[in-house]
């Protein structure tokens, strides 16, 4: 049986190490995935990383999950993960929310490709069945061509199905504070205004 083999590929900011040709013509490689989650996300109560490298580590993935815990992911955290040109974008996130122990459903985040052109960036939602290595290889060694970000999967009607009964009270408790502090501030900004006109009509001479 023939060994994988070894492409190199300098220059390359996503491949870490090498890209190894597999002999039914498939690559192995790395990809890179930076997170850029805004809401907190749910791991198993007893078995919450302390840390990033905690999470790396995969502590406790056999442990069967009875109780949930949510907090926040580090910002802008990314993730190297060695695939196949072949894996889709689905067992991707599949993959990265196993790596951060993370137990909701997978159908909440949606893995987007970003690119920069003119000084633009453009994201672009893969669908379930792209190929990111592929996608990755064929977009040259630029990482400002194309790169990977894991967002969460607000496009179109949110599936509140998938979301746990404690998450969706602690999804109306924020809607609830959000809506206080957007009235708060459209009472401000009128009140500020009122006050203006009224001491232009205090300065206007009468006559």
């Amino acid at each position: 049986m023939a060994a994988p083999r070894s492409v190199p590929s300098p220059g390359n900011p996503v491949m870490a190490r090498s890209l190894l040709q597999n002999k039914d013509g498939s690559y192995t490689g790395f990809i890179k995935v930076q997170l850029k989650l805004v809401r907190p996300v749910s791991v198993p109560s007893s078995k919450k990383p302390s840390t990033l490298q905690d999470a790396r580590r995969g502590l406790g993935r056999s442990t069967a999950v009875k109780r949930r815990t949510s907090f926040y992911l580090p910002k802008d955290a990314v993730k190297h993960l060695h695939v196949l040109s072949r894996t889709r974008a689905r067992e991707v996130i599949e993959a990265l929310l196993r790596k951060f122990l993370v137990v909701d459903d997978p159908r909440k985040f949606a893995l987007f490709e970003r690119a920069e052109r003119h000084g633009q960036v453009y994201l672009r939602k893969l669908s379930d069945d792209e190929q990111p290595l592929r996608l990755r290889l064929l977009a040259g060694p630029s990482e400002k061509a194309l790169s990977f970000v894991l967002k969460e999967n607000d496009s179109g009607e949110v599936n509140w199905d998938a979301f746990s009964l404690p998450e969706l009270h602690n999804f109306l408790r924020i809607l609830q504070r959000e809506e206080e502090e957007h009235l708060r501030q459209i009472v401000q900004k009128y009140s500020h205004c009122r006050q203006k006109i009224q001491e232009a009509l205090h300065a206007c001479p009468l006559g």
